[in-house]
């Protein structure tokens, strides 16, 4: 949600949506954000900014997921976790780390690229959260990272490497810098930025989890140790739950700030900005927030005035590409979507075992729900397939639904509205290589002509209403008034409210995907124009 520069404070968050993990940096007079992409392609998002507060995205530094097998199908919850980002040496550098695989960097000449393809720096199962510092004053390079006990069996500690300078190997086996099983009362300490200031070597981390955790800081003298600590940001008495894990990043007057997330269930983990000094009696120490407290609105900082910006949403698809704002479940496949002269993303009716289950599938092409309450809608034509060839609008998490059109035995196009239940987390696929098979939410209905509008109102609480409008005048049953037309050809709404969920570390997504059964030949394509997202008035649980 952008912000109007002629007001004199900003309100949190400032980045509305799945941000996830964020890590920011100043070259110059730009700001640049990082966040975690898990599964998606392409991964890596890079976010431009002047004022800390307006965001705009500019593009991906991964566009494919490697190795290219094990993410040749969707793994919503793996891939790219927590990323640091940072300018050394006149290039972009982005550090993660793959839980089952190691730790990774890629880098560039300009935020833009050409990016590198990924270099495994360090192999190994449970290695995340990865931050690198070149020391300006020794001319030594450093590397920090946690651990993830699903995969490692060990957490709560951070693992401190010296690096080669080049950025493309460790030096050392490591050495644990930060144990929290011996600081009373912390867990699930991970998420470290590293830093130099004032003579200190400083860690930022995150401990406490998800939802109810607080943001640490760590300071030493050597970069081995010993550290101390102190909670330098927490919920207290404010609605705004475990605000953490981000970075800290200085403005060319002297400002310091502090970009964290909070999790917000579906809607997954929105960014807020917290001003940041140091000192404040407390012997040199970051002072974050409203003195350890999260703001939720402050004075902007002191940076030149900016337009009202936020991440695009809203696309037509020229050339029938899809923007920036779009990623796939899973590595792309050729033929996936057509590129054409005129406008609409074209999406190929991909064949597949797992028609019943769009959990499953890597041809969804998704983007992030929005964190404000939000109508969404796009325009569908099923074009010429058949039986059982599908496409529609989707709401995407443990739980998902969809709206959308499907051909029948008999060559005719209906509207469906289909939805699956949650799994269990970390449940099993059945034999099949499924969780499970959806159901109709709603009775199929004729869709002359095979065209329909689909339309998903998404309320406070991530509830969501689906209606569409098929043109069909004839059809009277679930007629209401919304405002546009409905009871005329106009939106109709379709079964009952669902709750949208998030997966375990992603929030929901919305979805466009076109499939069929299996089969023989081509099955024919979905084209979809003209997809909005309208926010509404301002929501009531912030």
């Amino acid at each position: 949600m952008s912000a109007d520069p002629a007001e004199p404070v900003y309100r949190n968050p400032v980045l509305d949506a799945d941000w996830s993990d964020p890590d920011v940096i100043r070259v110059g007079d730009d700001f640049y954000l990082t966040a975690s992409s898990f599964g998606r392609v392409p991964g890596l998002p890079l976010l431009h900014s002047r004022d800390l507060v307006n965001w705009t995205l500019v593009g991906h530094a991964l566009q494919r997921l490697e190795p290219e097998s094990e993410f040749a199908a969707p793994r919503h919850d793996c891939g790219v976790w927590a990323p640091s980002l940072r300018h050394h040496d006149g290039r972009f550098w982005i550090f993660w780390g793959d839980p089952d695989r190691g730790v990774f960097q890629v880098n560039a000449p300009e935020i833009r690229g050409p990016w590198t393809r990924p270099h495994l720096v360090k192999a190994g199962k449970g290695l995340i959260d990865p931050c690198p510092l070149w020391d300006d004053e020794t001319g030594e390079a450093y590397l920090v990272h946690a651990w993830a006990k699903s995969r490692s069996g060990v957490k709560n500690r951070l693992t401190g490497h010296r690096m080669h300078p080049h950025g493309t190997e460790l030096l050392d086996e490591g050495k644990v810098i930060v144990d929290g099983d011996r600081i009373p009362g912390w867990f699930t300490l991970e998420g470290p930025k590293l830093y130099r200031h004032d003579g200190w070597f400083w860690i930022f981390a995150p401990a406490g989890g998800v939802e109810t955790g607080w943001q640490g800081a760590f300071r030493s003298r050597a970069f081995f140790g010993p550290y101390e600590e102190k909670v330098v940001l927490e919920q207290k008495d404010t609605d705004v739950n475990g605000p953490h894990q981000g970075g800290w990043v200085r403005t060319p007057s002297g400002e310091d700030w502090f970009l964290h997330f909070q999790q917000r269930g579906a809607y997954g983990r929105v960014v807020h900005l917290q001003p940041m000094r140091w000192g404040g009696g407390g012997g040199g120490w970051p002072v974050i927030g409203d003195d350890g407290a999260p703001v939720a609105e402050h004075r902007r900082p002191d940076l030149p005035p900016q337009p009202p910006a936020a991440p695009a949403t809203d696309d037509d698809f020229p050339g029938g590409r899809p923007g920036r704002q779009w990623q796939w479940t899973a590595n792309p496949r050729d033929g996936w979507a057509t590129h054409h002269s005129a406008d609409g993303l074209r999406l190929t009716c991909v064949r597949t075992p797992d028609a019943h289950d769009l959990r499953a599938l890597p041809n969804v092409l998704t983007q992030r729900l929005p964190g404000t309450p939000c109508t969404v809608e796009v325009d569908l034509r099923l074009d010429d397939g058949e039986p059982g060839a599908r496409a529609g609008l989707a709401v995407l998490g443990d739980a998902y639904s969809w709206i959308g059109l499907q051909r029948g035995p008999d060559g005719t196009v209906r509207l469906v509205h289909r939805f699956a239940e949650t799994v269990a987390m970390g449940a099993p696929p059945t034999p099949s290589g499924q969780w499970g098979k959806e159901r109709d939410a709603a009775p199929p209905r004729p869709a002359p002509g095979g065209r329909a509008r689909l339309r998903v109102d998404i309320d406070a609480g991530a509830r969501c209403r689906f209606s569409y409008d098929t043109g069909d005048t004839g059809d009277t049953a679930n007629t209401a008034d919304t405002g546009d037309g409905a009871g005329q050809g106009g939106f109709r709404p379709s079964g009952q409210v669902f709750a949208a969920t998030p997966w375990r570390w992603v929030g929901a997504l919305l979805g466009l995907v076109a499939l069929a059964p299996t089969g023989q030949g081509h099955a024919g394509t979905a084209t979809f124009t003209q997809f909005r997202i309208r926010i509404q008035e301002k929501r009531a649980d912030r």
